[in-house]
């Protein structure tokens, strides 16, 4: 039989977040309380996996959403730092529900490419990143299954490169919700299935925090 290796991209809970504004890699963006459920309850939802590994971005937001799971299976957390949100120029701008950067002038110098985009971190940057992380917890826990904590952007373009999508896209249509779990399963080193599930899902309020 072929041998069976699971990969879980995890995106963390939500962020207290009160001024509203894109945090980024900006430090000291800590999950709230409601974060802090949702964190446990994907803990709780993966009790009987067979996770033998455990990855997570150094953003303390991502570090504390892999807490309850370190603390469910007994694994140390390994901090990845390829698994980080992606760089972005609007980190600490207040963007209500996500457009306001469109609304003022002065930050339309960023948007003029968004094949790149060029107001961020390239796409194709983000992808080699991802799939290395990938590749060092796949390994690490070959034949078993793995999780790795990361971020909304991150985890959606690896989604779309592993799918052989088109990497630009529509931020608003990403499948990649607070919490989720986006499940790679490899047989030997072939990528054979892409899974997706929300654990958290009855934890999540609309409109959710930006940035993350």
């Amino acid at each position: 039989m072929a041998e069976i290796t699971v990969v879980h991209l995890l995106r963390h809970g939500e962020v207290h977040n009160p001024a509203n504004v894109l945090y980024g890699r900006l430090p000291d963006y800590h999950l709230s309380e409601n974060g802090r459920r949702m964190a446990e309850t994907v803990a709780a939802s993966i009790a009987g996996r067979d996770v033998v590994a455990l990855f997570s971005s150094p953003l303390e937001r991502a570090q504390e959403t892999a807490a309850p799971i370190a603390k469910t299976f007994g694994l140390d957390v390994t901090v990845d730092e390829r698994l980080i949100e992606a760089g972005n120029v609007f980190e600490g701008v207040r963007v209500g529900n996500g457009d306001g950067v469109f609304r003022n002038p002065r930050y339309y110098r960023h948007l003029w490419n968004p094949l790149r985009p060029s107001w961020g971190e390239p796409y194709s940057e983000v992808v080699a990143r991802m799939r290395g992380a990938i590749l060092s917890a796949r390994a690490a826990a070959r034949g078993h299954e793995a999780v790795l904590v990361s971020h909304q952007l991150p985890i959606w373009i690896i989604r779309l490169a592993a799918e052989g999508r088109r990497l630009v896209h529509d931020p608003r249509r990403r499948q990649c919700g607070l919490a989720s779990l986006t499940s790679l399963t490899f047989e030997e080193d072939r990528l054979v299935s892409v899974g997706y599930g929300e654990p958290a899902a009855a934890l999540v309020r609309r409109p959710t925090v930006p940035g993350a």
